[in-house]
């Protein structure tokens, strides 16, 4: 007989043996206090810091948010009802995606359960539907974008990370008849650098391609408006799909894609997993709503945002820590080993009160193992020095400085990962 427990259980097995286990961090969040959190661990409940979070500006926890979920709940109930063919439409639906089209200047937008599922079924829909489609994708695209290219089916080419050369010389080797995606991300989120938009746009305008670009990691954060960074580059309006998330600027859940009403509405007609997928709960979409339209005229919290991970890239690279370079909000602690990643991870949870998980392979390469700190404008000075001093002795704990190694700077060029990033 075929033992297939033991089969699934070796496959953990590995996993655990390589160091690449992921624990799950029990974690209550605690309402209009972020960044604190009660820790569920061995000792019982203990207050922490949490320096990796998603929710970069602390918007799930922002006043206009949580009223405007409460009021939905209280006027909507709980559940949407049903798909959005079948009875799950509700009206905010239809005020988020038009509030969303707005934002990105562009004639649609469509929501979806989440960032991951709005790449699946956008991309797979539409190289499922342009005939001959070929698809150009960075090679360090998230998962999700890997996801919805292998389900379109279309004929795919990875160009090198950001190489707009490389990207060239693929496009120039295929049939200039034939239809051609270029998907890429405007923020890598583990090395947190950006992509040059300006200038992949530029090839898709000299080669007839149409321009896919997923901002998860940008809107809310980036623009005057919050609309991503194609919004700060100006070129916004030269790109044909935006992807977004209402997971992470705008702190609630969910995902979108803005672009051509022919665009959108072939993605809405056509995609399995927007089909069959009940639609997101009245209350996620109308605290959704209240970020976003709070975000597009407040570009203050987006300066004091910047102005947060600049000053603790400055306090990190001042103690010699192996901080990445990067233009973004992202800041990646490298330590290149995924056991000591993590047991310095554990470290400063239980002996310092700081929660930072390490992201280990598959999320990056073998040998790229890193702290991912994301610091958010409610992060204040006195913080960023405990991080600071507590991340010295746990280095100094582990031995991992005796050389005290100066600041990294990103690499040109990464192996791609097995499932991509968030």
């Amino acid at each position: 007989m075929i033992q297939y427990e033991s089969l699934f259980a070796h496959a953990i097995d590995k996993l655990t043996a390589e160091g690449c286990y992921r624990v799950f961090t029990d974690l209550e969040r605690l309402s209009r206090r972020f960044p604190y959190a009660c820790w569920r661990g061995p000792r019982g409940s203990v207050e922490v810091i949490v320096w990796c979070s998603n929710d970069y500006l602390g918007m799930g926890q922002h006043p206009q948010v949580l009223t405007a979920m409460t009021h939905a709940i209280a006027k909507y109930g709980a559940g949407a009802g049903g798909t959005r063919n079948i009875a799950g439409t509700n009206h905010l639906h239809v005020e988020l995606e038009r509030e969303l089209a707005s934002l990105h200047r562009k004639p649609a937008a469509l929501a979806l359960s989440s960032g991951y599922s709005a790449n699946e079924a956008a991309l797979g829909t539409l190289g499922r539907l342009l005939p001959e489609c070929v698809i150009f994708s960075d090679a360090l695209n998230h998962a999700s974008m890997i996801a919805g290219i292998r389900t379109s089916g279309a004929e795919k080419h990875i160009f090198r990370h950001n190489d707009v050369a490389d990207l060239e010389r693929l496009l120039r080797a295929v049939d200039p008849k034939r239809p051609k995606i270029i998907a890429f991300e405007s923020v890598y989120s583990m090395d947190g650098d950006f992509a040059p938009i300006a200038a992949i746009c530029d090839l898709a305008t000299r080669y007839d391609a149409f321009t896919y670009l997923d901002e998860v990691h940008a809107v809310g954060l980036y623009g005057p408006r919050g609309a991503g960074l194609a919004e700060r580059e100006g070129v916004a309006d030269r790109v044909d799909v935006i992807q977004g998330t209402l997971a992470k600027g705008f702190g609630v859940v969910g995902g979108y894609i803005a672009g051509a009403e022919s665009v959108v509405d072939a993605v809405r007609s056509y995609a399995p997993g927007f089909i069959f997928s009940t639609s997101l709960p009245p209350a996620i979409v109308a605290g959704a709503l209240a970020s976003v339209r709070h975000l597009r005229s407040n570009n203050a919290v987006r300066e004091h945002h910047q102005e947060r991970a600049a000053h603790l890239k400055r306090l990190l690279a001042k103690a010699q820590l192996p901080v990445l370079e990067s233009p973004s909000h992202i800041v990646p602690l490298m330590v290149g080993d995924a056991r000591t990643c993590k047991r310095v991870s554990d470290e400063l949870l239980t002996s310092h009160g700081i929660y930072v998980q390490p992201i280990n392979f598959p999320t990056v390469p073998r040998g790229t193992e890193r702290l991912r700190i994301t610091p958010t404008p409610f992060h204040d000075d006195a913080m960023m020095n405990a991080l600071v001093a507590a991340l010295k002795r746990v280095w100094s704990l582990f031995g991992l400085w005796p050389d005290r190694p100066r600041a990294f700077a990103p690499s040109v060029q990464r192996p791609r990962t097995a499932a991509g990033a968030r």
